[in-house]
């Protein structure tokens, strides 16, 4: 849990220090707006960004009944994150693992990617996709 969070929020406290010291120096406004940057890339970059995750077990049996893709990820990932944007709202469409979160997820991607934890992995109708094109998996998620 505490290293999902870690980048967001060492992004943040550091955000904070460059607002408190472009401030000291008499430019509050460049503070401000650096401190914007700094949150605005810790949301990007937390789980916030990213649909609600399930656990590997809830994706496979979810992506048995309706044949939607699991696309297994970690926060902090900046491959996973382009994925994500990239695929905008059709990214719902998809169940998402967070491999931080579920050991069994982690092992699955290890499992597939020949004992590396390569993400983002995507499976779709069985077959896993490393580190996808977004537009192949959008048209995937039609």
């Amino acid at each position: 849990m505490v290293r999902r969070w870690l980048f967001p929020v060492l992004l943040v406290g550091a955000g904070v220090g460059v607002m408190v010291r472009q401030t000291a120096s008499g430019s509050p406004l460049a503070g401000v707006v650096l401190g914007l940057v700094f949150a605005a890339l810790a949301v990007a970059l937390s789980p916030l960004s990213f649909p609600r995750s399930l656990t590997a077990a809830e994706a496979l049996r979810r992506s048995a009944v309706d044949g939607r893709p699991i696309v297994y990820w970690r926060p902090g990932c900046q491959y996973c994150l382009r994925l994500r944007v990239r695929l905008g709202a059709a990214a719902r469409r998809a169940h998402w693992v967070d491999i931080w979160r579920d050991p069994e997820g982690a092992a699955a991607v290890r499992l597939i990617t020949g004992g590396d934890e390569t993400v983002p992995t995507v499976v779709v109708d069985g077959q896993p996709h490393v580190n996808p094109d977004p537009g192949w998996l959008r048209r995937q998620l039609g």
